[in-house]
């Protein structure tokens, strides 16, 4: 095999394949990217028996042929090459040895036979559907900090993503909880996924399609099936196993009586809650809200390191309340809010609270509270 190709398309490649790889395995070849050319493209494979990524990119082949490398060495070499420089990949099967050449530099890096790679087994989808890149990274990304890293609940570990019943019809929903505090997140139903299964999708999976969500003007394919999900564009394939598990009934925590309602600048009252939070204790982070009439006072109380204090001009309207919240769980919702205002919606100070950002229902968020 013989190829050249643009430092910046390799980059790119290779790192989408070494992010995948894990870095601490028993198996040598997981830690390989497999690189096979054809005529004239190149595709680069990792995994790490659970996710699987196929990367083509646009080279110059010489020889086509394949070989697997360490992704991890590969990527810091191509990383270390200068901007601009054209890198040819050369090996001639015989050696164990893939010849990485740019400019005066020169590298000959250990190879192993591409007949050891495994190659994830396919999947019959039940649902394909196209959804455009913005509608899924919405979707992930404003439910992803609500997913748990508690391994025991490990069907926790993961975004829900299935069909449901929402406003004005059926939605695609994406929801995630940690059993502290909830996301739940709608877009409008894509044309093909009306009987797609529920499944969970892994943390790493949803992180590593981040990547494929970047381009405004680009179209997934989505494919589900009861065991795997994949996520294509024409240049990347994400394969994955989903979580094997049953998502818990997350409708039963989701308060519809709560009437006390506050609405607030999110921004302020996201860089308030942070400056007060600066002297709270590191292991609970209290913060107490103190509602009156159309005022918040958010307050700190740590008896070790100080006590902190800061009032609030909000929208509200119904009697005092008092109500405590973990700082960082009070940050990270106020943060998903892309509008101006953040709507929240009070029961009592024992009671899981709602937020969404003003009268958008397709974004809901709880919190539950804590004893302060």
């Amino acid at each position: 095999m013989k190829i050249s190709i643009e430092r910046a398309v390799l980059l790119k490649a290779v790192g989408q394949a070494q992010s995948v790889v894990e870095r601490r395995n028993t198996i040598p070849i997981l830690a390989n990217v497999l690189i096979e050319a054809d005529q004239s493209a190149v595709s680069f494979r990792a995994t790490d028996l659970d996710i699987e990524v196929v990367d083509k990119a646009v080279a110059q082949v010489v020889r086509p042929g394949a070989t697997t490398v360490s992704a991890v060495m590969l990527h810091e070499i191509v990383r270390k090459l200068p901007d601009g420089a054209l890198v040819t990949l050369s090996d001639d099967g015989t050696q164990g040895r893939l010849t990485v050449e740019a400019g005066r530099s020169n590298f000959s890096l250990a190879t192993l036979p591409k007949e050891d790679f495994p190659v994830m087994a396919s999947s019959e989808y039940t649902a394909n559907f196209s959804a455009p890149a913005p509608v899924l990274r919405r979707l992930f990304d404003k439910s992803k900090f609500a997913i748990s890293t508690e391994e025991t609940r490990y069907y926790l570990n993961g975004v829900y993503m299935h069909v449901a019943e929402g406003d004005g019809g059926r939605k695609l929903r994406c929801v995630a909880t940690d059993g502290h505090r909830l996301a739940r997140i709608d877009a409008d139903l894509p044309e093909g996924a009306d009987n797609m299964p529920g499944v969970i999708v892994p943390r790493k999976t949803v992180a590593e399609l981040r990547k494929l969500l970047d381009n405004d003007d680009a179209s997934i394919a989505v494919s589900v099936s009861e065991t795997k999900v994949r996520f294509a564009t024409p240049e990347i394939t994400l394969t994955s196993k989903v979580i094997d598990g049953t998502f818990p009934d997350y409708t039963r925590v989701i308060p519809a009586g709560n009437t006390r309602k506050m609405e607030v600048d999110a921004a302020d009252f996201a860089q308030a809650v942070d400056r007060v939070a600066t002297v709270s204790s590191e292991r609970s982070r209290a913060v107490k809200l103190q509602l009156d009439e159309d005022r918040l006072i958010l307050s700190v109380n740590a008896p070790d390191s100080g006590a902190a204090e800061e009032e609030l001009a909000v929208a509200y309207g119904d009697e005092k309340l008092e109500i405590g919240f973990n700082a960082k769980y009070l940050l990270e919702i106020a943060s998903q809010v892309d509008r101006e205002n953040a709507v929240f919606l009070f029961n009592s100070s024992g009671d899981p609270t709602l937020m969404r950002e003003g009268n958008d229902e397709s974004a809901i968020y709880v919190v539950m509270p804590m004893r302060v």
